[in-house]
C-alpha cells in the first residue's frame, strides 16, 4: 500500500516508518522537521520526504496515495499551551483540511492519531469507554476531540475515517521523548539515581509501548473497512492503567540504587482509567500488543545505556518538545507563527 505518513520525523513517526517499511509498504513522509535533529540514534531507513508544514498542504502533495496516517500535531498539553491559537490551526483546522483534500483526491483511508487527554478528569472508579463523557482541560485536548467530531462527518463508503486514541506512549525511538511520563521517570532514574514526584502520585494514567501503538495505526490500514469505518478506539493493553506512584515505583526498580521521593507539592487534576475492550474485541485479529510495562521498561533502559544516554541529553532540548520549539524560536529559525523563516532549516 502507498502510504503518506505525516509527522514521520517525530517520536512515534520514526518507529512507525520502520515498521511500515518492514511490512512492505511504500511510505512517503511529510513533516515540517521541527524535530529532525533530535536524534539519539540514526534512522535505519531512507524514504521519500516532503518537507512541508501541515498548514500548507495542497492536492498535489496527496496524489497517488492509498492511505494517510496523520500523526502531525503540536503534540502534548504543555506544547499546546505555547500558542493556543496556532494549536487550534495546526491540530484542528489543518487536520480537517488535510482530510477534505484526501477525500477529494480519492484516498481510501484516513487514520487519525487522536488522544485520550480528551477524557480529562473522571471519577477514579469509572473505566472509560469510547463514548464516555469528554472533559478536555487543555487546548490540545479540545482540538483532538473537536477534530474527531468533524472528521467523522467526512466518513462514507468511499472514504474511511478511523480515530485511534493512544494511551500515554513509552519506549525507545531514534527521536526519543523524555517529556512523557514513563520515559521521563526512567530517564530521571538512570541519569540521576533519583525520582522526585511533585504530586502524591495518586492520578491514574494509561500507558502503552510505542511499538504497540504503531501496531494500532497499522491495523487502521489492514483491518476490513466495515470494522473501522467511522470508529474511535482507545488504544492500550489490558490492565494498562497505572497510578503515577506505580509507574514511578516500576521505573525505580529498573535502576539500581535509585531513590523515590513524593513531594506532595500539588495535585494533578487529570486522572482517568480507560477501557480497551473495544479494540481488543473488534480488532483482535489485527491489533495484538506484545509489550507490558516491565518488559518495555527493561527494553528502554537497555536502549538508553547502549546509546550513551546521559543527563545532558535528558535535560536538554532534543528530547523535550517544548524546549525544542523554544530553541527554534530563540534561535530565530522559526517565527512566532511557528513557520520556518526563509532559508532556515535544521540538519541531522
Amino acid at each position: 500500500m502507498k502510504i503518506l505518513l505525516t509527522g514521520n520525523n517525530g517520536y512515534i513517526g520514526s518507529v512507525l516508518t520502520e515498521m511500515l517499511i518492514d511490512l512492505g509498504h511504500d511510505v512517503t513522509g511529510l513533516d515540517t522537521n521541527f524535530y529532525v535533529d533530535c536524534n539519539l540514534t540514526e534512522d535505519k531507513f531512507n524514504i521519500k520526504q516532503i518537507k512541508k508544514d501541515i498548514r500548507k498542504i495542497t492536492e498535489e502533495d496527496l496524489e497517488g496515495f492509498d492511505a494517510i496516517i496523520h500523526l502531525a500535531a503540536l503534540s502534548n498539553d504543555p506544547l499546546g499551551e505555547l500558542s493556543p491559537n496556532i494549536t487550534e490551526i495546526i491540530n484542528f483546522q489543518s487536520t480537517l483540511n488535510l482530510a477534505a483534500l484526501a477525500k477529494k483526491c480519492k484516498i481510501k483511508r484516513f487514520i487519525y492519531a487522536s488522544s485520550q487527554s480528551m477524557y480529562g478528569i473522571s471519577k477514579t472508579s469509572e473505566i472509560l469507554e469510547e463514548d464516555a463523557p469528554k472533559h478536555p482541560l487543555t487546548v490540545y485536548a479540545r482540538t483532538k476531540w473537536n477534530a474527531e467530531i468533524e472528521l467523522k462527518k467526512l466518513n462514507n463508503k468511499n472514504f474511511t475515517v478511523v480515530c485511534f486514541r493512544p494511551s500515554t506512549v513509552f519506549g525507545s525511538s531514534s527521536r526519543l521523548r523524555c517529556d512523557i511520563v514513563f520515559n521521563n521517570l526512567v530517564g530521571c532514574a538512570l541519569t540521576t539515581r533519583k525520582i522526585e514526584i511533585m504530586s502524591d502520585g495518586s492520578p491514574w494514567r494509561p500507558v502503552i509501548h510505542i511499538k504497540d501503538v504503531c501496531s494500532a495505526f497499522i491495523a487502521g490500514i489492514t483491518a476490513p473497512i466495515e470494522l473501522i469505518s467511522g470508529q474511535s478506539f482507545n488504544v492500550g493493553i489490558n490492565d494498562g492503567n497505572y497510578t503515577i506512584k506505580t509507574l514511578a515505583e516500576i521505573a525505580k526498580n529498573l535502576i539500581s540504587n535509585c531513590d523515590l521521593i513524593f513531594l506532595n507539592q500539588h495535585t494533578d487534576p487529570r486522572t482517568y482509567k480507560i477501557s480497551f475492550k473495544k479494540i481488543h474485541t473488534i480488532l483482535k485479529n489485527y491489533f495484538k500488543p506484545n509489550w507490558n510495562l516491565n518488559d518495555g521498561g527493561l527494553e528502554l533502559v537497555e536502549f538508553l545505556k547502549r546509546n550513551n544516554f546521559n543527563e545532558n541529553f535528558f535535560r536538554g532540548r532534543k528530547c523535550n518538545r517544548l524546549k525544542q520549539l523554544k530553541y527554534l524560536l530563540n534561535s530565530n529559525l522559526i517565527d512566532n507563527d511557528l513557520i520556518w523563516k526563509k532559508n532556515k532549516t535544521l540538519k541531522i
